[in-house]
Parts: C-alpha cells; structure tokens; sequence
C-alpha cells in the first residue's frame, strides 16, 4: 500500500494567490517541513506517542473535489486534517468592508467537514511596520478583529506571522508551526476516535446476521494505514495483530463462509516473492470475500513485515515468515491431493529464499550493532534451513537422498501421502520455481542446490555464532557425502565434528557422528591407526552417557563395545610410539585411603578404586598414580593389572620410597600397551575435572627408614669456607649405593668433590661433581658427612631440597628414593660488638654478646687467643662469677679483655673464642639421654629398640615444643616438667618424667658445646691524649693532692690546671716522629662552674708530651659536683701525596672524668628584730 502524507489546504485571496510574495511564502513554509517530535497525547490512549517526522502535502482547497463519500474505507489522510487561510490585509477599514466576507465565507465551507481543523493565518511584513500604534491609541489591529470574529470558542485559532521576503528563520515560524502542529492533533485526534469507535461498534456486531470479516477487516486496516502515514508504525503493526488474532478465531469458530477455499492455486504461487503485495489484487479479493484463506494470510504477513521493516527490526521479520511457513505448510498438507506436485515444498523453498534476499536488501539502509546483527543472522539461518528441509523432503520423494537418517526424519513419514491420495491428485499443474524443476530433474542439480542451500545457512550461523546447528548442517553434508560415495570427504567431516559437539554436551549427536565415521573407516578398509584409535576413544567417551535413541537405533549389532575394546588393544600393541589420552570417562582411578608402610623394607603401599564404567572386561598392562607433596615432591606407586571387570576394582600400588608426609593425588594413569589414559586430580578449574575432588593422602614416618638431617658443624671459624653436617640414618636398610643430591637457594653452590666423612667405618664415598656418593652403608648406623658450600650470610635459615636415591644389598634391582626437604639454620645464634678503650699502653676490649633470635644460648668461655709468634703482647681477662652464662633474647652479656702491648701497635689479627650450644639442643641432648637410660634400664627388644626411641623422643620434643613454661624453671634448678602428659605404648612414661624432673647443674647436659672463632683486628690510633683538671688552692703546697684539699666553699675562686698528655705508643711507626696539632675545648656548664682562663686553644702533641693551662674555677652552688670534661681533637693536616688534607685518628680519655669535688654552702651571720607585743610595741 503507497504510503500517503498528511493533506493541508491552503486559502487566500485570489490575488494575493498569484503574487510573488506568495510564492514566497508559501516556499518558506516548506522549508520549515517535515514537522518534528510531535507529542500526541490522546484520550483513548494512556500513553504518550510521539512523532519524531511528518510529511505534509500542501495543495490549494480549490483543487479538491467535493466527492460522495465512499464505502469502502482506506485512510483517514485521503482528506485534509487543516485548512489555512492567509491574510495580508493591515487596514481596519479595508478588512471591514472586504476581507471579512471573505474569511468569513472560507469558514463557512470548512466548517461543514467533518474531523478539520482551521488555522488563519495574518502576514505582515516584518520591515514594513506601522508606527500610528500609539500607547494610549484605543483603536484595535486587524489581527485582533479576527480573532475577535471568528474565534468563537476558547481555542485560539489565529497566528500572525511577521515575514520578510528570503527570511527562512526557525524562530519566526515558530508560532505558526505549533499551531499547525495543534490543528492536525486535534484533527487527528478526532478522526482516530470516530474511526476506532466504528470499529468497535463493527466488532461488537461479529455475531449478529449479515456481520462480515471482510468488511471488518477493511474498516481496521483503514486506522492501520493512517497510523502508518503519521509514522506511528508500531500503532499501525498493533491493527494488524489484533487482525491477525480476529482471524485466528474466526478460523476456530469455522465460520469461513466470507473466504474461498483454503487455496485456489494459480500460476507461479509457488515461486513469486512471499511478501510481494502487487503480484495479486489482494483488497479487491477481500471487498468481493472471495480471497482464499492462503491468499490472506500472505497479505495479512506482508503489510505486518512492511512495518517491521520500517521499523528496522529485520530480524522479527524473518521470524515470523519462519514461522508462518512453518504453520501454514502443515495446514496445506491437509488438502496437498488437491495441489500440485511439490507445489507446499516449492513455495515454501522460494518463500523463505524470497525473504532472505527482500530482508537483505532492506537491511542495507539500515545500521545494526553487533547484537542485532548477530539475531537478523540467525533468523535468516532459520529460514534457509527451513528450505534445506524442502529439499530434504523432495530428495527423499524423487529418491535422489536415501529414506533414512538424517534425511528421512518421523514427521516426514507421518505428513507423506498414500499412494491411492497420489492416484487421485486433482490439479493438473506444474510447479513453476525452475530450480525445484531441474533439481527434480538433475540428480547432480539437485546435490549442487541442496549443498549451496546448506552452505548459505551454514554462513547465517556462523555469523550468529551459533556454531551447534551449523555443526549439525554439516553433518547433513557428511551424510550427504556418504550417499554420494564420496567417503573421504564424509570420513574428515565427521572426524571434525565431534570435537565441536563436545563443548556443548551434544553427546546424542557426537556418538552418532562417530558411529558414522568408524563406519566409513571400515568401509573404506583403512588400517587401525592412530587417527582411528583417536575416533574410537572419542565415541567410546559417548558410550559412558545416555545417548538418543533415534539416533542410535540403527547401530549394527556387530560392532559391539567389547569388539571394540579388543580391537582397540589388538591397534594399541602395534603403535610405534606411545599415545596419550587424557581425561577419558570410560574408567576412573581414586585413592580408597591412607598409605601404610611395609615392616620389611622401605616400602609405601596404597590402595585405588578402579572403575570400568564399561560393560565388558578392558584389558590393560599398567596402573600407576603419582602423589605431590608440599614442596612438589612426587611419589608414584605402581601395580601389574591383567585386565579390569566391569565396576569397581581394588588395587593395592606399591613406591619404594621412605618418604613420608602429607600428599595429595596428583595424577592417575592405566596403561594400555602403547596407549596411556591419564586423569589429572589436581590444577586449575580448567585443567581437573569437577567430578574429581582433592584427594589427601598421608604417608607414616617409618622410623627403621632411611632418614637424612642437616645441621651446622660443631666448630665454626668466620672467614673460612663454610661447611653443613648431613647426618644419615640408614636404619633397617643395608645400602649398597646411595646417591644424594642437594638444590641449596639461589646464590649458594655444594662443592660436592670436597665432601668427607667425619668419622671412619665401612662406608666410602665415591668422587663426583653434582652428587654424594655413599657407597656401603651398614644397617642402623648414623653417617656423618661434611659437605663444604660457598657463602651463604645473606639467608638466617636455608631450604635444601633432598633427592635420595639409594638400593639394599638385599634388593639391588630395587631403586628406592627419599624426596624430602630441609631447613637449616646458616646464621649464628650470637651476635658480638666490640668496644675499644685506649689507655697508655693497654687497650681494653669490650665484647657485647646478643642472642639472634628467640633461643637462649649457654656461653661455656670466652677467649681472645693471639697467634703463637705474637711477642711483647700479653692478652688477660676477667674472670666470669658462674661456669655457664645464659645469654636471652633480651638480656646480652658483656665480656672485657686487656691488650698490653710493648712493641706498639698489635699487626696481626687476635681470635674471640666462644663455646656455647643453644638451649634447646642442650634439653634435646638431656631428653635423648634420658629415654635412653630408661630403656636400658627396661626390658626392650632390640629389633624395637631404635623405632621406640625415636618415637619417645620425637613425642617429648613435641610436648616441650608446645608450651614455654618450662624454660624458667630449667634455668634456675635444672628441672624439666613437661606441661601435659603424653601417650606411649608401654609403661615409660612415669619413670621418663620422673627422671626428668630431677634438679641438675648447668654443665650436665651431655650436648657438646659448639665453638666459634670470630677474627678480631686490633685497631691502631696515631695520638692517645688523656686530659686532666687538678685543682690547687693558692695557698697550699703544691704537693698536698686533691683528697687532702682544704674545704671549697660556694663562690669561692679555686684555682686548676689543664694538663694534656700524649703518646704515639699505638700508631704506625713513621707516625711516632710526627707532631701534631691539637685543639681542646672545656665544656661550659654554667649551670654548676663559671670558667675563667684559655677554654679553648691549640697546642702541639708530641709522643710522651704534656701540655698545661692554667685556668679558675667558681662553683656557683654547693654539693659534690663533678668537673668539666675537656673535648681533644686533632687538626687537619697537609699531604703532599694527595695534595690535600687528612685527619689523624685520635683518643681521648678523661683522667678526672670518676672524681667529685665536694662544694660547702657559704657561711654567715644574720640579725632578726621579733617583737614581743604588749605595751613596747
């Protein structure tokens, strides 16, 4: 239907009608078209509609007849919705005599119209303004008459416009478009009122005699039109649904009697555009009711996917024609003996194709996102499939596709007509799509038509992104393939195939697809290989889930899951290389428990569940699992399986290891021949399966097992090359070769060619430059190997990683192995400062030592040991008040030291000897003699022996590990009280307790004491000052001393000297014949002394020099007051070498900096008058 735009007259007098300004006008109002964003609010509608643009036709009110008004509504634009009328009269008189007759005779003939409104509009020229209007002038314009006269309602009809010749200004039409705007609401309110309230009264009449839906339906599409021409397209789509849902009941009430048949066929309507509205006279059909029901329901879908399209909403159109297709076809089947041959297959294959191209072309003017885009794809994809489905249909008719799977489905045998309906066929035509016919025809057309057809939807789906249906139109294509015999295109197709249906769960189609493909494998007598296994384990897969019966119905019997599996070892033995396949559902391997240790060897065992979730027996080789520790470690336990029954299994897999821990399941495998299904149980979301939980398992500690610590070496020594104790346990196991490997942090090197053993025995160790090599070892014997490294004072504790690898005299084919980890502390537990004191000739050195960490440490002695040839030196230390010294975390301990050196400055380096052990190792080594005294001492099996005492000892170390309470009372009487009891397996924990209870000295632990040597430099200093203040009364012999001076009073002037000595005794020996120049400074304490004299100057230090000042001194209060200290430093002086200045290193001691000088409080005399009162006041 043409769209049509909204009529408006215009009127004026006749010659101002053939004016040029007119024209003018009239070309300036046009500019201002189309209208935009109209808001129509209506009564009848509780929503507010909006129009965004509006086409108007201008046209002269003479040019339209007076015509009867006609039957048969079309649109409520065929009349004008406003009428203007343009006046340009300014004079009051001349618009009295003349132009009011003839505005007034304008109106008189509008008036009569129904659903019109009227607009008058007056045009002065904006230029052209008269000046007579005065303030006070009473006299009205002419615009005022006219509202005056013909405003005979409320409404305003009446605008002026104030126009200049060219001027095209939004502003200045600004009134005159809303009230144009006003007009065809209004107008249109009305006439959409009227026109829905008569069919709403026809509507109402449906079952009265004499109602027909024909009429109705004219009467409705009437309001649908002139909503479409107003650009209310989703109003007008509205009309028509309603329409399309009137229909639907009167088609369930069989009330038919205003519609021919069903269908009345004609040439090409199997092959014309589906939404063509022009190819048949559709409204003439309708108003004579003699349009077929086929006929309106393609005319009813056509003007609803025109609007759609106006709507750009593309992706619904294709929608709906799939569906109506779909519908309709089906109701054709009912009478498809009265049709043609393939006539419903025909029109529904050039419907949908139709419809693909008009959607196409459409949608070239419209711009759609990625969202949209990806729908209008889809749908089209729909529709396309939709005609691969006719042609299925007619393959399967002519017999160019075989009656079966996937061509041939369930519905199609239920719509196929009998032979005596095809005997009785009526109609006599032909279909007219020649495509259809030469594909009838052709085989080779019809496979060329039907592979493009499936190809175009295959492309609509991709781009949609629904991969799943365009798989499924692949398989189509494979089937295809296979019918054709063209075997090895289909073989690759449906090779490809399954690895998209899997993602999305489709296992209904991957198993019939795989079927398929081992079919034509065996079909085409291609050897079992690789590529074959590949598809048998993937279909395999499918046989563990419920798979679609339609699809597998026709499976033949022979090719049985257990031919399948046998076949599937007969292919795995030949391989030339292994195949791994992971995750596979057919079995599953989980740990039933804790692993348990063998009481013979160092053995782990652990028991899985195998499951065959097949319904035969699988033969396999192999099962094996590998545990992760904490620090990556793996243990993998393995077990010898013939084959695996249907169900459930128990194995029992075996390690030879004795590694214990905390492991989680890692892995699991079943090996058959050359083929290794692998489950992984632990990773990320992606890479484990979800039906898998985390499985723990714990490893015992077998205490008879191979076992290897680490610690520091009992002595120490800075500066040289450091060295780790590996202590090795070999309990029950007598070695024959043991191979050690270490991986230290990062920066640390082992120097494993340097190892040795600290003790002598049986054992050797074999050279080697990335290993330990320890070669017969004896059972039950603790090996204690030195391995040297390179400098690790950057780390307080390393981490080493242990890879043992080791074999028995008993079982040399057996390879054992022990991954474990360690920690070892590399920092010493003590820290020292020292501190040097320089007196004369002797240099005192004060050693602080601090604790590192938390442990208290026990100091044996202290030593500052020279080398031997060290002459003229003589080094002495205080003696220490107890035996042992505890040093804590908070509390250090202070050792002196004198250097007494006769020949000057000590060159070589002296050593601090220290011998300490931290006290934990001493209540561990007091903890192990104790158990063991008590065992001897108890009838114990030797075989028993090692493992109780281990377990004794760990358990006691546990206890004491876990509450600190004990500590204090150890230090101050020796005992050790454990905080709780403990369990053991017979009666030793009295007596151990009580022996541990008991008070002992400090030296009782049999722990040994480890020693460290600490190079110590001796520091050299070019000038040693001591300064001194005597205080000498004048009147006193200068030999009477300080202690015998008379009393000092406050305020009282005292005299002192300041006496400096110096010695060059401690500085280099070209140094000694230097002179140095020194400056002092006495402190200034006005608080307690005033000063007077040389407080501050130079003087030249010379060795065994002196220097005197005298100087006054005034204490300013009384008490015992100590003296000034006296600042010495030396001056820069000139090098010649470095052309530049140096410091000299210098010391200065206080000689009076311990002595007080005792201050008197003035003495006086005062005179105080009291009185006594009475009458001498």
């Amino acid at each position: 239907m043409s769209n049509q735009n909204v009529l408006v007259t215009y009127s004026a007098p006749v010659s101002f009608l053939a004016s040029e300004n007119w024209k003018q006008v009239l070309a300036a109002l046009q500019s201002q078209l189309p209208l935009r964003s109209i808001h129509w609010k209506s009564a009848s509608r509780p929503n507010l509609k909006t129009i965004q643009e509006l086409e108007l036709t201008l046209v002269p009110l003479d040019s339209l007849r007076d015509e009867h008004t006609s039957q048969v509504p079309v649109t409520l634009l065929e009349k004008p919705l406003l009428n203007l009328y343009v006046v340009t009269c300014e004079d009051n008189d001349l618009y009295k005599t003349t132009v009011k007759k003839q505005i007034k005779d304008w109106h008189s003939s509008i008036s009569q119209r129904k659903n019109q409104e009227w607009i008058i509009v007056h045009v002065v020229r904006s230029d052209v303004k008269t000046t007579d209007r005065k303030f006070f002038n009473m006299k009205s314009s002419v615009l005022d008459k006219i509202k005056a006269d013909f405003n005979v309602d409320k409404r305003d009809r009446c605008v002026q416009l104030s126009w200049t010749a060219g001027d095209h200004s939004p502003v200045i039409w600004a009134d005159l478009v809303n009230k144009i705007k006003d007009g065809l609401l209004s107008a249109l309110d009305l006439s959409v009122s009227q026109r829905e309230e008569e069919v709403r009264r026809s509507e109402s009449q449906r079952q009265m005699p004499g109602w027909n839906f024909c009429t109705f339906f004219i009467l409705k599409e009437s309001l649908a039109s002139s909503f479409e021409g107003v650009k209310l397209f989703e109003d007008a789509l509205h009309q028509y649904n309603e329409l399309e849902v009137s229909f639907i009941q009167v088609l369930r009430e069989k009330n038919m009697s205003w519609f021919g048949s069903l269908i009345q066929p004609v040439d090409k309507d199997d092959s014309v555009p589906l939404l063509s509205i022009t190819k048949k006279h559709y409204r003439d059909l309708i108003l004579a009711n003699s349009i077929s029901v086929f006929d309106f329901r393609i005319y009813l879908l056509s003007r609803q996917c025109a609007l759609l399209n106006k709507m750009r909403r593309p992706s619904e159109i294709c929608q709906k024609v799939t569906t109506f297709l779909g519908t309709f076809g089906r109701r054709l089947r009912e009478v498809e003996a009265k049709l043609s041959e393939y006539f419903i297959e025909s029109w529904i294959f050039s419907s949908a194709l139709s419809v693909v191209d008009q959607c196409d072309t459409w949608a070239t003017t419209t711009e759609l996102d990625s969202i949209q885009l990806a729908r209008f794809s889809a749908s089209k994809g729909e529709l396309l499939e939709l005609a691969k489905t006719q042609l299925d249909i007619i393959g399967v008719k002519v017999g160019h596709l075989p009656k079966k799977l996937p061509f041939a489905t369930t519905c199609m045998e239920e719509t196929a007509l009998h032979p005596e309906q095809i005997s009785k066929r009526l109609s006599t035509r032909r279909i007219s799509n020649h495509e259809i016919i030469l594909a009838i025809r052709d085989k080779e057309a019809f496979y060329d038509l039907y592979c493009a057809t499936s190809n175009r939807a295959i492309d609509m789906y991709v781009k949609a992104g629904r991969r799943k249906i365009a798989l499924k139109l692949h398989g189509f294509l494979a089937a295809l393939d296979i019918h054709r015999g063209r075997l090895a295109s289909a073989l690759a197709i449906f090779t490809s195939l399954p690895a998209h249906y899997a993602p999305h769960m489709w296992i209904s189609l991957e198993s019939f697809v795989l079927s398929r493909a081992l079919d034509i494998h065996a079909e085409l007598q291609n050897p079992q290989d690789r590529e074959w296994i590949h598809i048998l384990l993937a279909y395999l897969r499918t046989c563990t889930n419920d798979m679609s019966k339609e699809l597998t119905s026709e499976l033949d019997q022979e090719k049985s899951v257990t031919q399948l599996i046998r076949a599937l070892h007969t292919a795995a033995a030949s391989l030339d290389s292994d195949l791994v396949h992971t995750d596979h559902p057919i079995m599953a391997v989980q740990v039933s428990g804790d692993a348990t240790c063998s009481d013979d060897e160092d053995l782990v065992l652990v028991d899985a569940t195998v499951s065959n979730h097949l319904p035969c027996d699988v033969f396999v080789d192999e099962i094996n699992i590998t545990l992760r520790g904490r620090d990556s470690e793996r243990l993998k336990f393995i077990a010898k399986v013939d084959k695996l029954p249907p169900g459930q299994l128990t194995v029992t897999l075996s390690c030879p290891s004795s590694s214990w821990g905390l492991y989680t399941l890692e892995s699991s495998e079943i090996v058959m021949s050359r083929v290794h299904f692998q489950w992984q149980h632990t990773g990320t979301v992606t890479t484990a399966p979800k039906r898998n939980q985390i499985s723990l398992v714990r490893v015992p500690h077998s205490l008879r097992a191979l076992d290897v610590q680490m610690r520091q070496p009992q002595q120490t020594e800075l500066g040289t090359t450091s060295h780790l104790l590996l202590v090795i346990s070999t309990g029950r196991n007598d070695i024959s070769r043991a191979t050690i490997k270490l991986t230290p942090p990062s920066g640390v090197q082992f120097n494993y060619s340097a190892a040795r053993l600290e003790a002598e025995g049986t054992e050797t160790l074999e050279a080697s430059d990335n290993a330990i090599v320890l070669l017969d070892a004896p059972v039950d014997a603790d090996i204690i190997i030195s391995l040297p490294h390179s400098d690790a004072s950057r780390y307080h504790t390393m981490k080493i990683w242990l890879n043992v690898t080791y074999n028995t005299q008993s079982s040399m084919g057996v390879i054992r192995t022990l991954q474990t980890s360690r920690v070892v502390t590399v920092s010493l537990p003590i820290a020292v400062n020292v501190e040097d004191f320089f007196r004369g000739k002797r240099l005192f050195s004060k050693f602080t030592i601090s604790a590192t960490s938390h442990q208290h440490v026990r100091i044996s002695s202290t030593e500052l040991q020279g080398a031997r040839s060290l002459d003229g030196v003589k080094i002495s230390g205080c003696r220490p008040s107890r035996p042992v010294v505890t040093v804590m975390p908070d509390h250090p301990v202070n050792f002196l030291f004198s250097i007494e050196s006769s020949n000057g400055p000590v060159l070589d380096p002296l050593n601090l000897v220290i011998k300490y052990r931290i006290l934990r190792d001493e209540v561990e080594a007091l903890v192990r003699q104790t158990v063991e005294s008590v065992l001897s001492s108890m009838p114990v099996e030797k075989p028993q022996y090692g493992s109780l005492r281990r377990m004794l000892i760990d358990k006691l170390v546990a206890q004491l590990e876990s509450d600190a309470e004990w500590v204090e009372a150890y230090r101050a009487t020796g005992e050790i009280i454990l905080p709780r009891s403990f369990e053991d397996e017979g009666d030793f924990q009295g007596p151990i307790l009580e022996a541990l209870a008991q008070c002992r000295p400090e030296t009782a632990s049999p722990c040994p004491w480890r020693e460290i040597k600490i190079p110590v430099d001796v520091p050299r200093m070019n000038i040693v000052t001591a300064a001194q203040i005597t205080i000498q009364p004048p009147s006193l012999p200068s030999d009477i001393q300080s202690a015998q001076l008379p009393p000092i009073y406050a305020g009282q002037p005292i005299n002192a000297t300041l006496i400096f000595k110096t010695s060059f005794h401690w500085a280099e020996k070209e140094g000694k014949q230097r002179c140095y120049t020194m400056r002092y400074d006495v402190e200034e304490r006005v608080k307690d002394w005033l000063l007077c004299g040389r407080k501050r100057g130079d003087f030249v230090a010379t060795d065994g020099g002196s220097f005197a000042v005298p100087l006054t001194l005034i204490a300013l209060h009384h008490g015992e007051i100590t003296l000034p200290k006296v600042d010495v430093r030396p001056l820069p002086i000139l090098t010649q070498a470095s052309m530049g200045s140096t410091v000299p290193s210098a010391d200065a001691c206080q000689v009076h900096g311990a002595e007080k000088v005792l201050i008197l409080p003035r003495g006086g005399r005062s005179t105080y008058i009291v009185g006594m009162g009475g009458e001498y006041e």
